[in-house]
């Protein structure tokens, strides 16, 4: 009768190294000794302190392979725990991907990029409405068809394209604007006029690899078809009959370089302009306004010690004014007026990162009049300058500008005229608050000449806070605040501007703009009689290529 089978039951000593694993040698160095029975450290049985320390058993469990459930997808897709999904940060002003509107849509395109691999601030409206699909061919989509090439991203798609002249990209423009001043002259007793304004512009930037050549010119033309209506009473207006108004304004900058460390700069400018209105430069019993020219240049050069730069140049300029033609038909002169400047500027500037770069900056000049006294027996020779310090910065593109303060003075030949100075405050700051919305702050100290009898100048300042907004890509909000002090000093006037004004263009295509302009100017004078206000409505075409 055969035997029942059984198993072999498994003992430590069936997996011993030994060849007669059944029987303990007696001879062999692992046998167990008589002192590691009686050692109770030894013992298996007994409590190990480092037994909770050491890495679980994987013998005899059952192999768990993959990731546990619902493992990442709090931050990538469906989360079968219902955990909240993290959302992704996003760097002020990138712009956002869209949500997809419901299960089976494709993923949203990345965020657009412009041609240096930045993201773009805003997305225009066409890139992102439904479109027809495109042919294969055109799309580039068929196998084996060479890649198309990308167009360069358009920025400013409402932007003057511009005409290239060989090596030369030529902008032009025109505005043609028309409106309703209520008081044109500045007068106290206010005489509302309606006006027109042409404004043309002219840029020629060139293209080479090496050095560079800049022509930026502006004007404008405001004409009012009629003259003021004299007083009543036969006393002279303070302001001329004729207010029409010229104003010209351009530079041409070039640079040549002579190595990649050292380039010589050059400047060549101009101005022609008149008095503003309500100014106390301006002559009673005028028929119109005299006109006056500044004319020019600036030879320097710039050089670069690895991370610091240094600036200078010497400067001379040339004002002259013309006669004024006075409302009995005779002509007064101003020659006491003209004058020429000669001066010279230098700026030491160091790079302490890409973003930040600090400079000191410093001025001086001397202004040498054709006539030594002036028409209220006056010496108008002086010289001076200022000193400052400040620093360019840019941050991401969001923020950038730059800001300095420092001081300016100015003495006169005549001892009698006390010297002319003050703070000195500039700025240039440019915000970008969203992809639409851009804020700018402008500030500017000058030392002005001034006719009054005893005073020695005028020292300006304004300040100009301005907010432009896209409602559309095609439909532009601009509101521009301006505060400005002039302040008279060796006499006890002292004038406030206060400038409100709000734009609104409107771009039909990229050569014709739609523009209106409603502006508030308020003059807030110590002298009795000077403070004045003024509404301006305005609104015109701008074309440009």
């Amino acid at each position: 009768m055969p035997g029942l089978a059984s198993a072999q039951t498994v003992t430590p000593d069936l997996f011993s190294s030994t060849r007669q694993s059944q029987i303990a040698d007696p001879n062999s160095p692992l046998r167990r000794t008589t002192a590691d029975a009686a050692d109770p450290l030894n013992d298996s049985k007994l409590p190990d302190p480092d037994r909770d320390r050491r890495a679980p058993s994987r013998i005899g469990q059952v192999p768990i392979y993959g990731t546990p459930a619902a493992n990442g997808a709090s931050t990538a897709g469906y989360d079968s725990l219902n955990r909240k999904r993290q959302q992704p940060k996003y760097y002020p002003g990138q712009a956002k991907p869209k949500p997809r509107p419901g299960p089976g849509t494709p993923p949203p395109t990345p965020p657009p990029r412009n041609a240096t691999g930045q993201l773009r601030l805003s997305i225009a409206p066409s890139e992102t409405a439904n479109k027809p699909p495109l042919p294969p061919a055109m799309a580039g989509t068929i196998v084996g068809q060479p890649p198309r090439k990308r167009l360069k991203v358009d920025d400013d798609p409402f932007g003057a394209v511009g005409d290239y002249a060989g090596s030369f990209l030529i902008k032009t423009a025109v505005e043609v604007m028309g409106g309703y001043d209520t008081n044109p002259g500045r007068l106290y007793q206010p005489q509302g006029k309606a006006f027109y304004m042409v404004s043309p512009e002219f840029l020629a930037v060139s293209d080479w690899e090496r050095h560079s050549v800049v022509a930026d010119l502006r004007g404008s033309f405001t004409g009012y078809g009629s003259s003021l209506t004299p007083n009543a009473d036969g006393t002279p207006l303070s302001a001329p009959l004729d207010v029409d108004r010229p104003n010209l304004i351009g530079h041409i900058d070039g640079r040549f370089d002579v190595s990649r460390d050292t380039h010589l700069t050059a400047q060549a400018r101009f101005l022609v302009a008149t008095d503003n209105p309500g100014s106390p430069n301006v002559q009673t019993g005028l028929a119109q306004y005299p006109l006056y020219s500044t004319i020019g240049g600036t030879f320097g050069f710039d050089q670069n010690f690895n991370r610091l730069q240094v600036s200078a140049g010497a400067t001379i300029d040339r004002t002259d004014y013309q006669w004024s033609k006075l409302t009995d038909g005779t002509m007064s002169s101003n020659d006491d007026r003209n004058f020429t400047t000669y001066g010279g500027v230098g700026r030491v500037s160091y790079e302490l990162t890409p973003a930040v770069k600090p400079f000191i900056e410093v001025q001086g000049d001397s202004r040498v009049h054709d006539l030594t006294l002036d028409r209220n027996g006056y010496a108008r020779d002086s010289t001076g300058g200022y000193a400052k310090a400040g620093t360019s910065f840019e941050f991401t593109r969001l923020l950038f500008g730059e800001i300095s303060i420092g001081y300016a003075m100015r003495d006169y030949a005549d001892t009698r005229l006390n010297r002319l100075e003050g703070l000195l405050t500039t700025a240039s700051l440019t915000w970008t608050a969203t992809p639409l919305t851009t804020v700018k702050f402008y500030s500017d100290t000058q030392l002005g000449e001034t006719t009054l009898p005893g005073t020695s100048g005028v020292l300006s300042r304004t300040y100009t806070f301005e907010v432009d907004h896209d409602f559309r890509r095609w439909l532009t909000g601009i509101g521009r605040f301006t505060y400005g002090t002039l302040d008279y000093q060796g006499d006890n006037r002292s004038d406030k501007i206060y400038s409100l004004s709000g734009d609104l263009i409107y771009k039909l295509t990229r050569s014709l703009w739609i523009k209106g302009t409603l502006r508030r100017d308020i003059l807030d004078s110590s002298s009795p009689g000077s403070s004045s206000a003024s509404t301006v409505v305005m609104l015109g075409v701008r074309v440009q290529n």
